[in-house]
């Protein structure tokens, strides 16, 4: 066997450490490994990291078992690899594909969603409303006008202006009870 024997084998000078064997698996085969599974996972490196660490913490795992006696590691290794790939190949194959999080980024956050959905129901639902009613209600809540100054902008009087306000927000609450809002 190429290296340290496996953990609690004595070596030349007593029993290697766990950690010693894992630096030494992976200092004499991860590279030839990972060049062995990038080829078996059609260059995507990311899984062929993956794969290379699973093969290499199995053969720690399994260190105890592994045969001191053996040339090389490697053919047990590439076989390990050569298994996980398979492996995650049929488990990708057996359930939906997953999405990438770039998809995700572009969906506004639910805050943002929740609101544009109220500004579009509430948009529709002021079409229903006469002119009158409709602009009564864009200069004192859209606009954020007094009473007074709606009714200056309007040329109304203020009792007038106040009186349309009255009757928008009621039609303005039954439209929207017809689409199914409901007010608490």
């Amino acid at each position: 066997m190429d290296g340290p024997p496996p953990s609690g084998t004595p070596g030349p000078t007593g029993p290697v450490p766990e950690e010693e064997l894992m630096r030494a698996l992976y200092r004499e085969h991860a590279g030839a490994l990972y060049a062995y599974v990038l080829k078996l996972v059609a260059g995507d490196r990311y899984l062929a990291e993956d794969v290379v660490q699973e093969t290499l913490l199995r053969a720690w795992k399994s260190a105890s078992r592994l045969d001191p006696a053996a040339r090389s590691l490697r053919p047990w290794l590439v076989t390990v690899a050569r298994r996980i790939v398979i492996d995650t190949h049929r488990s990708r194959q057996a359930r939906p594909p997953e999405t990438s999080p770039a998809a995700l980024e572009q969906l506004p956050a639910r805050d943002e969603l929740d609101r544009s959905l109220r500004l579009m129901t509430i948009s529709d639902a002021l079409q229903d409303l006469s002119a009158a009613h409709r602009e009564a209600l864009v200069e004192t809540y859209f606009r954020g006008r007094t009473v007074n100054e709606a009714a200056e902008e309007l040329g109304l009087p203020p009792g007038t202006v106040r009186s349309r306000v009255f009757y928008a927000l009621r039609a303005l609450r039954n439209a929207l009870e017809e689409r199914g809002v409901t007010t608490p």
